[in-house]
């Protein structure tokens, strides 16, 4: 028995207890947790590296390197969750002590497989049954390895973003092909950051301007509209094609005036909208592009990422789109890397300096600016030039989106096949129904699948869904509808007339949507059995006609 202290992270050579009730002469094992009360303690056993342990989940490689003076003198592995309880009277002699990159490296792992264990009891998916479950529009879908990269960055507590989001951040942007993402903590923020980057008065003339114009499209959702307001511009809507949901590009020049100074358009339901017809015009016109990509990460154009067609364009992380962190959006610079420092400024406060979280001096002049009227010399970390916002996420989001956007292949895959099956399964129904159809030359990364009820049916849209609610199939409109209607367009806060904007024809699409589209869920969560129970509920709607 030793005499010495024992604890955590301590290798020591102990007796280990034998069927026979007799004691092996000598086992080496870490120690991973101090004794108690009563003399006992949890190690873990340490073997002979060889094939067999070394391939195992829970076998960590520790060297002589490894440890804070001398160690085994051999290469060993710790089998993480092979432990035993033993009295400290069991420990012969204390060999060394891990450093702590090492002993991290061995509690990590324990975590790390009970995480897995607490994933597959407890949040595994069981078995579709109609009568109990919903079939959701949306939801997020993850497994061990989401769970296990949340828990990992806790055990950092790096609270505000920090490595995992310097690592999604440039994952994005070479799955994109853009410059540069930059994360913030919504999809809406996104929008907002955006925008809100075009106004700079770092762009000197082609900063946009309060009482600017900004070309939009009508029946979509509001926080892709809402940052022209709050930033002073006019929405000029353009009407809806109800075949794509996404504008109408012929009403592009009709909606043009000397005050247009950009496009801000989102891909509806995942279906890109006519990038051909809208950069050309963007381009011939000197227009800045805002591609609100929210609702088609992994969608294609003529063989191009949506996403990468605006100057800048945005994304959201919210459980029901392509994939998540909980909350979290980001704004990805296509092309032009002064933007960059622009947007980043937005999202932090609207600070000049760009040094990331827990950096200085990345300019190498840090008390070397004169800005404003500051004195000179006055610390570039608190110098301000924009108004900005605080709207980073967490660096725990991003380690989450990170094992996602591995994932995003399969998430694409699976929203493309469920859309696909639910199209083959309804056209027998196109009397009642008008179907979805992809803009053409594209390759959606539907988010979901839209269903417009022809005006001569003998059913309305409230008919509809409200039988396949009744069934516990979600459904959702078509966002806010043409939004040139909501209340919150059509009357300001102080009870005055509505909000300033265009409207370019009659909307006769918009309209269209708003009254007759809803949509049904794609979402990769969705299994054959769960499409094959939407189209009977639909069917048996359907067929007593």
């Amino acid at each position: 028995m030793t005499s010495g202290t024992l604890i955590p992270g301590q290798v020591v050579v102990i007796e280990v207890p034998v069927r026979n009730g007799s004691f092996e002469r000598e086992h080496s094992a870490l120690v991973l947790r101090s004794p108690d009360t009563s003399g006992e303690l949890l190690a873990a056993l340490i073997f002979n590296q060889d094939a067999v342990y070394g391939s195992d989940l829970d076998a960590i490689v520790i060297e002589d390197s490894d440890f804070e003076g001398e160690g085994l003198g051999r290469t060993s592995v710790v089998r993480a969750q092979q432990t035993l309880v033993i009295h400290r009277s069991a420990v012969k002699r204390i060999v060394g002590m891990l450093q702590p990159r090492a002993f991290s490296a061995v509690i990590r792992c324990r975590i790390s497989l009970d995480v897995k264990l607490f994933y597959e009891v407890f949040h595994d998916a069981r078995r579709f049954d109609p009568a109990r479950d919903r079939v959701p529009y949306a939801g997020r879908v993850f497994d061990e390895k989401e769970v296990q990269a949340a828990v990992d960055a806790a055990l950092d507590f790096w609270l505000t973003l920090g490595p995992h989001g310097d690592r999604f951040q440039k994952t994005l942007a070479e799955f994109l092909g853009v410059r540069s993402s930059v994360l913030v903590n919504s999809g809406s923020s996104a929008n907002l950051v955006a925008f809100a980057a075009l106004t700079s008065h770092k762009l000197g003339e082609r900063r946009i301007r309060p009482g600017d114009e900004v070309i939009t499209v009508a029946a979509g959702f509001p926080t892709t509209v809402n940052p022209i307001l709050q930033y002073g511009c006019v929405p000029v809507f353009v009407d809806s094609d109800t075949k794509t949901g996404n504008i109408e590009v012929s009403y592009l020049e009709e909606a043009l005036s000397e005050r247009t100074r950009a496009v801000m358009l989102a891909h509806t339901l995942g279906n890109p909208f006519d990038a051909d017809a809208v950069t050309e015009f963007c381009q011939r016109h000197g227009l800045w592009l805002i591609e609100d990509n929210c609702d088609a990460l992994g969608s294609l154009y003529k063989g191009k990422l949506t996403g990468t067609f605006g100057d800048l364009s945005t994304q959201s992380f919210y459980p029901p789109h392509h994939l998540t962190m909980g909350e979290g959006g980001a704004v990805n610079i296509v092309r032009e890397a002064q933007l960059k420092p622009i947007v980043e400024s937005f999202r932090d406060w609207g600070r000049d300096c760009w040094c990331d979280s827990g950096k200085e001096n990345t300019c190498g002049k840090r008390f070397g600016w004169r800005l404003g009227e500051l004195p000179e010399g006055y610390d570039h970390k608190y110098i301000y030039s924009h108004i900005g916002y605080n709207l980073k996420p967490l660096d725990i989001q991003a380690a989450i989106g990170c094992e996602q956007l591995a994932k995003l292949p399969f998430f694409v895959e699976a929203r493309r096949r469920n859309w696909k099956r639910l199209l083959d399964r309804v056209r027998p129904f196109e009397e009642f129904l008008e179907l979805p159809e992809a803009t053409p030359g594209s390759e959606p990364s539907w988010f979901g699948f839209m269903v417009l009820v022809r005006t001569e049916a003998p059913f309305t849209r409230k008919d509809i869904v409200e039988h396949l609610e009744n069934h516990k199939i979600q459904t959702r409109m078509l966002f806010g509808g043409n939004l040139a209607r909501q209340p919150a367009y059509l009357k300001a806060g102080n009870g005055s007339n509505r909000l300033p904007f265009r409207i370019v024809g009659n909307l006769r699409g918009a309209d269209r949507l708003m009254n007759d589209a809803f949509f049904l869920g794609v979402y990769p969560g969705l299994t054959d059995v769960h499409i094959d129970y939407m189209i009977q509920v639909l069917s048996d709607f359907l067929r007593k006609l």
